[in-house]
């Protein structure tokens, strides 16, 4: 069931999950085409999260957007001047750097695998800022099987800072490591299923890199009859329009829906990227995914020595990282 329209208000919208945004041509979304967004997000009962470009927009688009509930989505020192609360804990901060402070309640970090390991000291010195750290690796269709004992590092390395913040009487947030910790089913990023996107041109899209792709004229690999980069999934016109919606369900990924990696952001561009088939995840995936699951575990029993803490979650142990190396005897 629908949740969230999010709405790129400009073809230059920051780029905040694993896709880069490779539009650099401002195309700013037409004032009435917002307005028929928003009317729709207002009939379908949906939380309206905006997306906006490095740019301020003109001021006739400040009313139109403060003019619904909404969350807003922005690069870091970019703060658009349309009505942007101070200290609105919903709003979301975009950066491609480590900042040495952060100013935000929740702030979005988009680096390479490579650029993480350097900086892996300056982002443990986020946590105690108090605000939430989204940890978003860029390039996880590069990651190997020799990378994999660095990565346990680094989250052994960084459930050390947590625990001691923990210690401290504190509650830090940092999704490779905290969320598992308090979920106790799947929590994806449910492109398509709970949430939409609307592009500058009034046409949705399961996620922002659908539209990338499209834009860039990517070949739509699951069009079988002719090529074509189309990826959009309706228009305002005509409503939404998802082939075969039930294969993006968690139910029908028989991979996912019996796996207890409650915090893998499963993400259906990647899948269909790197596995062709948009409810499967790849195999980087997965093992990224079970590598912070096993690190938050540890940390959990870690913190359950000091206090009682979340008593009603259970990470059982597993041998595995990747579920396609779990064999069942018949």
């Amino acid at each position: 069931m629908l949740q969230y329209l999010v709405i790129l208000l400009d073809d230059t919208s920051v780029a905040y999950c694993h896709a880069d945004n490779p539009l650099k041509k401002r195309n700013l979304m037409p004032l009435e085409t917002l307005r028929k967004g928003i009317l729709f997000g207002m009939k379908q009962n949906l939380m309206i999260q905006y997306v906006f470009p490095d740019y301020a927009l003109p001021e006739e688009y400040a009313s139109v957007i403060e003019s619904i509930d909404k969350v807003k989505i922005y690069p870091v020192g970019c703060k658009p001047v349309t009505g942007i609360e101070d200290g609105n804990e919903a709003d979301v901060e975009v950066v491609n750097a480590v900042p040495e402070k952060v100013e935000a309640k929740n702030l979005v970090l988009r680096l390479t695998f490579s650029e993480m390991l350097k900086q892996k000291d300056n982002i443990a010195k986020l946590f105690a800022s108090g605000a939430r750290i989204n940890l978003c690796i860029t390039d996880v269709e590069q990651f190997s099987d020799e990378q994999i004992e660095t990565y346990k590092k680094v989250l052994e390395e960084w459930n050390a800072v947590l625990l001691d913040l923990y210690k401290q009487g504190l509650s830090p947030q940092f999704n490779l490591l905290t969320d598992r910790m308090m979920l106790d089913k799947m929590h994806n990023c449910e492109a398509g299923v709970s949430n939409i996107t609307l592009a500058p041109n009034g046409k949705f899209y399961l996620c922002p890199a659908f539209y990338y792709d499209e834009q860039m004229q990517v070949f739509n690999q699951l069009n079988h009859h002719q090529p074509s980069s189309d990826r959009s999934v309706g228009d305002l016109d005509n409503g939404l329009n998802i082939p075969n919606p039930q294969l993006l369900q968690l139910d029908h990924a028989p991979l996912c829906r019996n796996c207890d990696t409650f915090q893998c952001r499963r993400c259906l561009w990647l899948n269909r990227r790197l596995t062709w088939d948009i409810n499967t995840p790849s195999r980087q995936q997965c093992v990224m995914a079970h590598i912070e699951r096993n690190a938050s575990r540890a940390l959990l029993s870690d913190i359950r020595k000091v206090g009682e803490f979340m008593p009603q979650i259970d990470i059982k142990e597993i041998n595995y990282l990747d579920p396609f190396e779990v064999r069942k005897e018949f």
